[in-house]
Order: C-alpha cells, then sequence, then structure tokens
C-alpha cells in the first residue's frame, strides 16, 4: 500500500510520509496484512518489499504530475509529489510484470492510467466545465452522485450495474491508457474506473470505497470490492 510524503511537518519541519488510517483499517477488517510502501524508501528496498507482498494497493493523494504525461501544468493544478510519482511508478510496474493483484483508488486510478499511457484532466472544473461536480462537501461515507458499471467486466462481476458513489477529485482521466478498459462512468460520462485487459486482476476506482466500508452493511458495493481484492491476493500468494 503506497502512501504520501510531506516536504515538512511536525515540531521540526521534517518530512513526513502520510495515509489515512482508514486504508490500513480497511485491509485489516478483511484479513489482509497491510505493508506501507513510501516515497522515502530506496528503490532496492522498494522492490524488496514489493517481492513480499501479494498485491498493491494505490492510494489516494496528490494530483500525478502532468509532465509525466506529457503536459504542462495549468494554473489550476493542484501539488505534486515527484518522488511518490517515481515510486509508485517503479511499484506498479513490479506488480504488474509479477501479475500481482492492483487496486488503484482516486489518484491510484489516475496514476494506473498514466503508467498505461494514457492523460489526465488536470482540473475538471476548468477543462470540462459541463462536468457534475466531482468534489463533495458532504461527508466522506456519504454518496453523491451515480455510476454505471459495465456488466461484462470483471468490476461488474463484484458490483452491481448501477451505484451511488462518494466523489473527492478534482482530476480525471481523459485519454483511457492502451491495454485498459473503461468500465464505469458517473451521468457525466466521466470515467469513474478501468480496469486491465492482459492482466489477472487489475482495478483502478474514482471514488474512495475505504471511505464508506467501515459502515457499510454486507452486500453493500465497496465490501464487495475489497472482499473480491482479498481473494485475488489470497490467490496470488498461493500461486507463490
Amino acid at each position: 500500500m503506497t502512501t504520501g510524503l510531506l516536504e515538512k511537518g511536525g515540531s521540526h519541519d521534517q518530512p513526513q510520509v502520510v495515509l489515512y488510517t482508514s486504508y490500513v483499517e480497511v485491509l485489516d477488517r478483511v484479513g489482509l496484512v497491510p505493508v506501507l510502501l513510501t516515497p522515502a524508501h530506496s528503490p532496492a528496498a522498494m522492490r524488496a518489499l514489493m517481492n513480499a507482498c501479494a498485491g498493491l494497493v494505490l492510494t489516494g493523494g496528490e494530483d500525478v504530475d502532468p509532465r509525466r504525461y506529457g503536459q504542462e501544468p495549468i494554473e489550476a493544478l493542484g501539488s505534486v509529489s515527484p518522488d511518490r510519482d517515481r515510486m509508485e511508478e517503479a511499484a506498479l510496474a513490479i506488480a504488474l510484470e509479477r501479475d500481482v493483484p492492483v487496486l488503484g483508488i482516486c489518484r491510484g486510478c489516475q496514476v494506473l492510467n498514466v503508467h498505461f499511457g494514457g492523460t489526465l484532466f488536470q482540473d475538471v472544473p476548468t477543462q470540462l466545465p459541463n462536468a457534475a461536480r466531482h468534489e463533495q462537501a458532504e461527508p466522506w461515507g456519504e454518496a453523491m452522485h451515480g455510476v454505471r458499471v459495465e456488466p461484462g467486466s470483471r468490476l461488474g462481476g463484484i458490483v452491481a450495474p448501477v451505484l451511488r458513489i462518494n466523489s473527492f477529485h478534482h482530476q480525471a482521466i481523459r485519454d483511457v491508457g492502451a491495454g485498459l478498459d473503461v468500465v464505469a462512468v458517473a451521468d457525466d460520462g466521466v470515467v469513474e474506473a478501468v480496469e486491465a485487459r492482459d492482466h489477472a486482476w487489475v482495478i483502478g476506482v474514482q471514488w474512495h470505497p475505504e471511505r464508506h466500508e467501515a459502515s457499510a452493511p454486507d452486500g453493500d458495493p465497496d465490501r464487495l470490492l475489497f472482499g473480491a481484492f482479498r481473494q485475488a491476493v489470497l490467490q496470488a500468494a498461493e500461486a507463490g
């Protein structure tokens, strides 16, 4: 599981790694052991950790640097973290090479798309002015808008064809990366989920399933998604 990086934090203004505890709690709750992969790890340490794990969660956080997909930053771009971009790109490459399950959440979905050669809208309100609101003011466990899921997709085999989801992003997938399929869209057409065509279990969702799962009932789509990820990870671990 990846973390972010604060360049300055604490009483001594020193770099810190950061991650909402809900990511750790939700994986622990489904019976997985979360291991934190940080921008502070050396490439060798990162590879050693990845080789010891049977899955990868790319978490939410800062904007992806647009230079990674061939664009110059626009004024509405948020904060970026080149160190995090490099770490997640390397970790994802290893995960795909080993064909272990990958779950991308919010930023993680965008990281997946950029890895496969896709691009992003750097700011939805600026570049898609007719889109619905995608940064909710509602509490983070509340659903905000609808999503349509492709029934024949891997995601469609986990959740229902119509969902209500939360929404905490101002960036979104623009050009879809080669080898990825769009498997969920919002009511306004914004891409809300992708999955890799040639890998066993690689799914990216634009919403935050970990923010709702803690209080969700059995059968809730967010709980089903983490349950499916758990099963895929256990199968990967057994396969060695």
